[in-house]
């Protein structure tokens, strides 16, 4: 049976229990055995080496070097890692290792709560399969991105809440490698109610299944 570590905590403001609580529910009707934990601590463990799948949902906060240190190298040895939002995207700051494997950081979400267009760009990735663009209702994340991600949909700013950003198109989910681990990110998913929205369950339980070996 594949397993997974979902550690979650942080800022409060995007529900990272929640969140967490949802995402177990899937993995296990997945066919996961799934551990939860709240406390970065669970990185450090040397088990997780072992691991299919690691999720964190920990915006902001800190982790300490040894943490962050083994996480990327359960990473670089297969262990997949996947998640969504600032609770992956925008976690431990200061941890550039930590951004090295995801590639990406969260920087800005000019307008706050706005509507905005995800446009599916690989529609024949799995991962997208039977999706088109939609519309969508949250925070748009505008990111510092590793040109190396494998996109599978953007969203293109305004300008309308920030003039010198018209036009940018931004990657909203992608795939990488990182060492032999698979690494999926989706920046959807700013509080647990989107989880209802089809589309945005569909690409990150499908992402969270790429990524986990």
């Amino acid at each position: 049976m594949r397993e997974a570590l979902i550690v979650w905590g942080g800022w409060s403001g995007h529900e990272p229990e929640q969140c967490a609580r949802i995402i177990k529910g899937w993995l296990e009707e997945d066919g996961f055995k799934v551990y939860l934990e709240d406390t970065t601590e669970a990185f450090a463990d040397p088990a997780i080496k072992d691991l299919s799948l690691i999720v964190p949902i920990f915006t902001m906060s800190k982790i300490e070097k040894e943490e962050v240190a083994n996480l990327t190298a359960a990473v670089e040895g297969g262990v997949g890692l996947g998640g969504h939002h600032g609770g992956m995207g925008d976690a431990f700051r200061d941890a550039v290792d930590y951004q090295f494997m995801v590639g990406g950081q969260w920087v800005a979400h000019p307008g706050n709560i706005i509507d905005y267009r995800v446009d599916i760009t690989r529609p024949d990735d799995p991962v997208m399969a039977g999706l088109s663009s939609f519309p969508y209702h949250s925070e748009q994340y505008y990111m510092h991105v590793d040109p190396s991600n494998e996109v599978l949909a953007t969203t293109t700013f305004t300008g309308e809440h920030a003039s010198w950003i018209d036009g940018v198109t931004m990657p909203v989910v992608w795939k990488r490698k990182h060492g032999k681990g698979r690494v999926f990110y989706s920046a959807l998913g700013h509080v647990s109610s989107e989880f209802a929205v089809p589309e945005m369950a569909a690409i990150l339980r499908r992402g969270l299944n790429w990524a986990a070996r």
